[in-house]
């Protein structure tokens, strides 16, 4: 194994390159290095899987040290740990399960070692392992109830697709990776080199508005996370995503991410930032 002083890869980016908000101003000062933790290790395992330079092999033994790491394993005291190590203190400190750390680091291994998904189920098994956790870990460190679960789930797997959606093209020519539904590209008589080509075809765009009807079910459910939520800063937090999810469907349904990034404008963010606060302001005032 490579030494461990070089175990993380990093790509350079960071909270400002996601679609969603990450630790923003909205949720409760004293909870936010905590977030930034672990958004950081997320990151660090992320960039480690995307590296196209390390072999699959390389990819899933650094994976496994560093959840072995988070997990509290004696390396974490090793030099080149100290993102697994400062997230593996923040769980502790917070009484937060490592699962939601290990689960990330299950799906990243797979990204090494898998890129094609036979339907919409395995890929939302990825999903579950994914993007899940992220809204599992803040749910947790907000004490939340955990029957909540299924709408931050829910949610989490909604913002994984449209990312996948978004990336779908880039996915395949840089990682050759491939999250649309293969039975679903069967259905329209098409492969995977459709994503390679400069503008959606008419079965690949029926295949891309598949996966954004169920998408839009996912949706349905994420809609309840805000009202459900104790905490106010959190349901506000979620709010705000809820609204940028929706948006972003929307602009997936109407323009082509092959032909285009597909991203929101600063208007856009700033409409769904403020609707998504001040309704669930108003909805708790009037509760």
């Amino acid at each position: 194994m490579t030494s461990a002083d070089v175990i993380e890869t990093p790509s350079g980016k960071g909270a400002a390159d996601e679609n969603f908000p990450v630790g923003s101003w909205l949720l409760p000062k004293k909870l936010r290095p905590h977030v930034a933790r672990y958004y950081r290790f997320a990151r660090a395992i992320d960039d480690i899987a995307d590296n196209p330079e390390l072999a699959p092999d390389d990819k899933v033994e650094r994976l496994n040290a560093m959840a072995d790491a988070v997990s509290g394993g004696q390396i974490r005291h090793d030099p080149g740990f100290e993102t697994a190590s400062r997230m593996y203190d923040s769980l502790t400190a917070t009484n937060i399960t490592a699962r939601h750390c290990t689960d990330l680091v299950d799906a990243f291994r797979q990204d090494a070692v898998q890129g094609r998904y036979a339907n919409w189920d395995e890929l939302i098994g990825y999903c579950l392992r994914s993007a899940a956790p992220v809204g599992r870990y803040l749910l947790d460190l907000h004490g939340e109830d955990q029957r909540n679960y299924r709408y931050s789930d829910a949610l989490c797997n909604a913002l994984q697709v449209i990312n996948h959606l978004q990336d779908c093209a880039d996915d395949y020519r840089e990682l050759d990776r491939v999250y649309l539904p293969g039975d679903w590209l069967d259905d329209c008589g098409i492969d995977v080199t459709e994503l390679d080509k400069s503008r959606s075809s008419a079965a690949l765009r029926a295949v891309l508005d598949r996966c954004l009807d169920a998408t839009r079910g996912l949706m349905e459910e994420a809609d309840e996370l805000p009202k459900r939520l104790k905490s106010r800063h959190l349901a506000m937090e979620s709010a705000v995503i809820v609204n940028l999810a929706h948006k972003l469907v929307a602009e997936l349904s109407a323009r082509d991410p092959l032909a285009e990034r597909v991203v929101l404008t600063k208007p856009q963010l700033a409409v769904c930032t403020l609707s998504g606060i001040l309704r669930e302001f108003f909805r708790r005032r009037g509760a």
